[in-house]
């Protein structure tokens, strides 16, 4: 019995053995070649334009009234004169301590100097050094 398994392992193990296919060759694929441009079926033809154009005529500026122009400069508007100037971080370039919260740093990179930014922390307008 012994001998019986033995011998139909064997023969299991040498029929499920599969021979190696070589590797499969790789073709080359032929290059798509499209028409050119010259040979097109339907040539594109231009769009018929009228032949009198008309330019639009020069726009003339519009002076505003006198009276906008006097509410424009009001003395509610404060100067910048009455704010006053961020404190650099040193080692920091683009920081700066507001002088309203001296203890926090603001972010005023890509701000240029002069510039008027709000404390996050206060809410208060200060210029960027």
């Amino acid at each position: 019995m012994k001998f019986s398994l033995s011998l139909a392992f064997l023969l299991f193990v040498f029929t499920s053995c599969e021979i190696d296919e070589p590797p499969a060759r790789r073709t080359t694929r032929p290059v798509t070649k499209y028409p050119s441009q010259a040979t097109a079926q339907y040539p594109v033809q231009p769009q018929p334009f009228p032949s009198e154009i008309q330019p639009a005529p020069p726009m003339t500026p519009v002076e505003p009234p006198q009276e906008s122009v006097a509410v424009a400069a009001s003395p509610a508007a404060a100067p910048k004169a009455d704010y006053q100037y961020g404190i650099p971080v040193p080692g920091k370039p683009g920081f700066v301590h507001s002088p309203y919260s001296p203890d926090k740093m603001t972010d005023v990179r890509g701000y240029a100097p002069g510039t008027e930014v709000k404390d996050p922390y206060t809410g208060k307008i200060f210029l960027v050094p």
